[in-house]
C-alpha cells in the first residue's frame, strides 16, 4: 500500500505565501515524476507543477514566476513554495506521483488534498 500525505495549506492574503508539503509512504520501490494539481470550487482538477526524478520541473503559465517545486528524494518528498499568492489560486491542492511498489505493480497516486485560500 502506498498514501501520499500533504500538509500546509491554509488561509492568506493576497500576496502572502504558503508552502505546501507531500510525503510518500509504503511499499515504495521507485518514485518517478511528482506533481500538484487543484481544483477550484466548479472547475475541473488542473496540473500546477511537476517534477521529474532528476528535478526538470514544469509549470502552468498561471504560476510561473511565483510558484516553485522541489523534492527530497530520501524522504520521497515534493514540495510547492507558492509566493504573491492571488484570489485565483484559491483550490484544493492535490499531490500527485508515479510510484513503483516493492511488487513491481506501478501506477499514479493521489494525496486526499489541502485547502488553500487567499482571500483579505
Amino acid at each position: 500500500q502506498v498514501q501520499l500525505v500533504e500538509s500546509g495549506g491554509g488561509l492568506v492574503q493576497p500576496g502572502g505565501s504558503l508552502r505546501l508539503s507531500c510525503a510518500a509512504s509504503g511499499s515504495i520501490l521507485s518514485i518517478f515524476d511528482m506533481g500538484w494539481y487543484r481544483q477550484a470550487p466548479g472547475k475541473q482538477r488542473e496540473l500546477v507543477a511537476t517534477i521529474t526524478n532528476w528535478g526538470t520541473t514544469n509549470y502552468a503559465d498561471s504560476v510561473k514566476g511565483r510558484f516553485t517545486i522541489s523534492r527530497d528524494n530520501a524522504k520521497s518528498a515534493v514540495y510547492l513554495q507558492m509566493n504573491s499568492l492571488k484570489p485565483e489560486d484559491t483550490g484544493v491542492y492535490y499531490c500527485n506521483a508515479d510510484i513503483m511498489e516493492r511488487t513491481f505493480r506501478r501506477g499514479g497516486y493521489w494525496g486526499q488534498g489541502t485547502q488553500v485560500t487567499v482571500s483579505s
